[in-house]
């Protein structure tokens, strides 16, 4: 059996991979094990539990709450969130553990359960693999008086977007905006936290009804953002995922603004508000060489990381950097959050437009985004990417014909049966002849 956590939380079909029983499982696991190791010595614990609006939240939501008040945790309900708000709202209320049921940008049918500390991080993975290994064990349960209680936490929203809209530098009065909030976590919080912010809010994807978040909407789905913000002759588009802890952005002219461009943009504002820790960026190794390059020219240095969120992160806390994030949007403003968040993103995106006085398009140039090129090659024995001596040498070879201007990255997917092969190049002809054939050296040296 695989681990069961992820790199972002449990996760899986609902009520076939991820089954209330196991929901509440873990949360009585996770309770002991949080017990166990000191965190809610001296006082009664409290978790926090939010969701996004899947259908299938509603039963993990109770089976969550069960496990937690039957392992003697009093829980807040905070209903309908974004991931970014459970993990604010966490460490604002002083509680001791917070939890988010959610699968983020997949379709309505998958869900997924993460924790987070009383500081508002993910748990790292010595804890998962403590609460996953305690799953089952005999244990003995309060009774009475030591049960936890359950309640509603009244004022949620609004905490949260008072939050939001505090670390603005300037108002958006005058902004024309179209917020796209994916059918999910975001539809009452963005609309209201721009609309707070000054901006004139057009909303699309805000009527979820359990089973229609991420489904042709929101930043996995830009052409009816990219529509609306053409039709109502906006000044920009955001867009969030299920969970709303992604943002990518449209031009009024209708042109995509992707996680790197988006990075690139808030680390000049940073560094030029001296609030760039290190004068350093944190990104993986997805991010486009044009962002790399813009920010050499820029004086900012980059530190790379694997794929995910969780590792950005940690070469931030180590670092103390400020600013990092994904290719997908996924940006972490450490100053302000203490995981991805696309609202606040959004936010900090347009007052960049604002302070400068520019287009979002004229923004965008802050990088030149390298014709990229992705090949997922399944069938192959993905664990001798880094042993064949025929893909060394077809690397070696690629790398020489590209030089400076472009880049190779050939890795085993951490999540599928499969390795994907990365070629950017000056040119989009060029990216693909020469990623189609190192593909093709996957598939006979690795087959």
């Amino acid at each position: 059996m695989g681990r069961l956590f992820g790199t972002d939380g449990v996760r899986g079909l609902a009520n076939r991979d991820l089954t209330a029983p196991l929901a509440m499982d873990l949360s009585v696991a996770a309770a002991r094990v949080l017990g166990e190791a000191g965190a809610f010595t001296g006082h009664r614990p409290v978790a926090v539990v939010g969701r996004d609006p899947r259908a299938s939240g509603e039963f993990l939501e109770a089976a969550v709450v069960a496990g937690l008040a039957s392992a003697g945790v009093d829980v807040l309900r905070l209903g309908v969130l974004p991931t970014p708000a459970v993990a604010h709202l966490t460490h604002a209320l002083t509680a001791d553990l917070g939890v988010m049921l959610s699968a983020s940008h997949n379709p309505a049918p998958d869900n997924g359960i993460k924790f987070f500390d009383r500081s508002g991080h993910k748990l790292p993975d010595e804890i998962e693999d403590r609460i996953e290994a305690s799953l089952g064990q005999d244990w003995e349960p309060p009774t009475g008086a030591g049960v936890g209680r359950v309640r509603e936490a009244h004022g949620a929203v609004e905490h949260y977007v008072a939050h939001l809209v505090s670390t603005l530098p300037v108002s958006l009065a005058g902004l024309r905006v179209v917020v796209d909030c994916a059918n999910g976590a975001s539809w009452e919080v963005a609309p209201e936290a721009l609309r707070r912010a000054g901006a004139e809010v057009i909303t699309i994807g805000v009527a979820p009804d359990g089973l229609n978040i991420n489904a042709g909407c929101g930043s996995t789905h830009l052409d009816a953002l990219r529509a609306a913000v053409l039709e109502h002759g906006a000044d920009a588009g955001i867009a969030n995922d299920g969970d709303a802890d992604r943002c990518l952005a449209v031009t009024a002219t209708g042109a995509e603004v992707d996680g790197d461009q988006i990075m690139a943009i808030l680390a000049l504002e940073q560094r030029e508000a001296g609030l760039l820790a290190a004068d350093t960026v944190v990104a993986t190794v997805m991010s486009n060489l044009g962002f790399r390059l813009a920010m050499r020219e820029a004086g900012i240095k980059v530190v790379e990381t694997a794929v995910g969120d969780r590792y950005v992160l940690e070469a931030m806390r180590e670092g103390g950097y400020t600013l990092g994030g994904e290719q997908s949007g996924h940006v972490i403003m450490r100053r302000h959050a203490t995981t991805g968040d696309g609202v606040l993103t959004g936010l900090h995106l347009l007052a960049a437009m604002v302070r400068r006085g520019v287009s979002l398009d004229e923004l965008a140039k802050a990088m030149t985004r390298l014709p990229q090129v992705l090949i997922n090659v399944r069938g192959v024995d993905k664990t001798r990417v880094k042993t064949s001596p025929e893909l060394a040498a077809a690397i070696a070879e690629a790398e020489a014909e590209l030089g400076d201007s472009g880049r190779v990255l050939i890795r085993p997917s951490g999540t599928e049966p499969m390795v994907r092969v990365m070629v950017e190049a000056s040119s989009q002809e060029q990216a693909q002849s020469v990623a189609e054939r190192l593909a093709g050296v996957v598939r006979a040296a690795l087959g």
